[in-house]
């Protein structure tokens, strides 16, 4: 049971991360590389993916 939360816990982190970067993307303000040093649980790659979804968007 302790392994479930801890994991559950993890992941809503991790997806707290990515819509921080993500908002940080769209605000268009830091590069990649900067917002990988800001957020490092999101890896650069999937930085670059959520750009490319991002601007598709748009």
């Amino acid at each position: 049971m302790k392994t479930y939360l801890k994991d559950a816990a993890n992941t809503a982190a991790y997806e707290a991360d990515r819509a921080t970067a993500e908002r940080m993307i769209k605000k268009g303000k830091m590069s990649l590389e900067d917002i990988a040093g800001c957020v490092p649980t999101v890896t650069y790659d999937e930085l670059k993916k959520m750009e490319a979804e991002i601007m598709q968007l748009t």
